[in-house]
């Protein structure tokens, strides 16, 4: 509709979207948003790894030991001390596959082992393992991989959606810089021609004093609006001079920039279906997915304490192939099978009612999280539908401020006309140039929270109504 700022030679034009896309960009708020959203991204690549195979080589290069130990001796029939000498050394590769349904783990392993005994009786011995297929689980035990499963996907959906939040709430201050700019540059504009007025004013009052058309009383009072109209005029260049620099710093652009902000045109009107916003919010917002985050991770924890509270069996079992040869060659000659099998067993007792307290403490942390999460999911309802009818009741404002603004420039423009002639007094004049400057501020608020609305809307919901998308699949992580 206008320009609100003084004409500097070399300023920097914004518009609101411009000013929001630079927010959003280049604010530090925005990357600080970003960098944290970067550090789940990589959680959750660590988690999607760790359901690929794993590729892992065991070395111990060298080992020495130099020691005593017991032996029987036969001729004697007694236990002797002797003194021996070894070293050896061993590696292994594995490759090993989670198995999420049962929570247990593949592994096929290769290895050799060497080991060289010094002393009376010296030699030298290969072990190895050609291949070697295995499986091991806890049979009733935990299993973490079921709920990592359910979790981590969860987890880094709402750290997508906590990013698109946040950058919402950046567009948000950003509209509140913005149009704390614009409202103290309209105020700089009408308060230079509040001055160039009340100037004006006292001229033409002069002349009619010189001939008694007015009083000196009059006369005073206008030549005090016009001291005043300067006082407001330094207020008002302070005032301006510490907006732009708020908006600068927080665009990140040089403190020092000259800033000339054009206001958005008059908004269509829109209507914004509640069943639609409230559907986006349940889907989308973040608080709530983080609520369903902590439900099911009791819901872990409460399977944890119910699962440890019985007796747990695990198992190691694999098959293979073994040989032991005094050279390397012969390790590997004819290998014979290797199957291992292990069963263990744990069976609590007696604990004084330790794993008892610790499934009632998880339940009672799951019921209080349900409940939690019910009432912030109706917090959130409430917000938005009283978000909702800010918002319609904000575009209904807008065309109804910009009508009285543009009556107020009128009625300020006949009365002056008037007022020149004679034919108005002093006190018509000054309430119509009050009306004029409080319709102007007006209209600069209506707007400021008319877009405010506007994007509460988009943070609660994370969707663009006006494209008709979900914010997030827009968003550049």
């Amino acid at each position: 509709m206008m320009l609100l700022c003084t004409q500097f030679a070399s300023a920097v034009k914004l518009t609101l979207q411009k000013t929001i896309e630079m927010a959003n960009d280049s604010s530090l708020t925005a990357f600080r948003y970003r960098n944290m959203c970067q550090a789940s991204y990589w959680q959750y690549v660590s988690f999607r790894a760790g359901r690929l195979p794993s590729l892992s080589l065991h070395l111990t290069p060298a080992s020495y030991n130099r020691y005593m130990t017991q032996r029987y001796d036969s001729e004697n029939n007694i236990d002797v001390f002797r003194q021996q000498q070894m070293f050896s050394a061993a590696g292994s590769l594995e490759v090993a596959q989670n198995f999420d349904l049962l929570g247990g783990s593949f592994y096929l392993e290769t290895g050799l082992e060497y080991m060289r005994n010094f002393g009376a009786n010296s030699f030298t011995q290969f072990s190895s393992v050609p291949v070697r297929l295995g499986y091991r689980q806890s049979l009733i035990g935990f299993n973490a991989f079921k709920w990592e499963r359910k979790i981590e996907p969860l987890k880094f959906e709402k750290a997508k959606k906590e990013l698109a939040y946040n950058m919402e709430a950046v567009s948000e201050q950003a509209v509140g810089y913005f149009f704390a700019l614009a409202l103290a540059q309209a105020e700089h504009r009408l308060a230079e021609e509040n001055v160039a007025s009340s100037d004006t004013l006292y001229a033409i009052a002069e002349r009619r004093f010189r001939i008694a058309s007015i009083s000196k009383a009059e006369l005073l009072t206008l030549e005090l609006d016009r001291v005043n109209a300067r006082n407001t005029l330094e207020n008002a260049r302070i005032a301006l001079k510490r907006a732009m620099f708020s908006l600068a710093t927080y665009l990140g652009m040089d403190k020092n920039s000259e800033i000339e902000l054009e206001l958005p045109a008059r908004p269509d009107i829109t209507v914004i279906p509640s069943e639609t916003a409230l559907s986006m919010a349940k889907a989308n917002n973040p608080t709530l997915l983080g609520h369903r985050q902590t439900i099911l991770e009791w819901e872990r924890e409460l399977s944890r304490a119910k699962t440890e509270s019985r007796f747990n069996a695990s198992v190691n079992a694999s098959v293979g192939f073994n040989q032991v040869a005094d050279r390397l060659s012969g390790a590997y000659r004819d290998p014979l099978r290797q199957d291992i099998v292990a069963v263990q067993l744990t069976v609590p007792l007696v604990d004084w009612g330790v794993r008892k307290g610790k499934v009632n403490m998880a339940r009672n942390n799951l019921n209080v999280s349900e409940i939690a999460a019910r009432q912030e999911e109706l917090t959130v309802e409430e917000d938005i539908l009283m978000t909702l009818s800010d918002y319609n009741a904000r575009q209904k404002l807008i065309a109804s401020a910009a009508e009285a603004l543009d009556l107020a420039e009128m009625a300020y423009g006949q009365t002056m006309q008037r007022f020149i002639i004679g034919k108005a007094d002093l006190n018509t004049i000054t309430l119509s140039l009050q009306r004029r400057q409080e319709a102007s501020k007006n209209y600069i608020s209506a707007l400021q929270n008319f877009w405010l609305s506007h994007y509460k809307i988009r943070r609660l919901t994370l969707y663009d109504f006006d494209r008709g998308l979900p914010i997030v699949d827009a968003l550049e992580l």
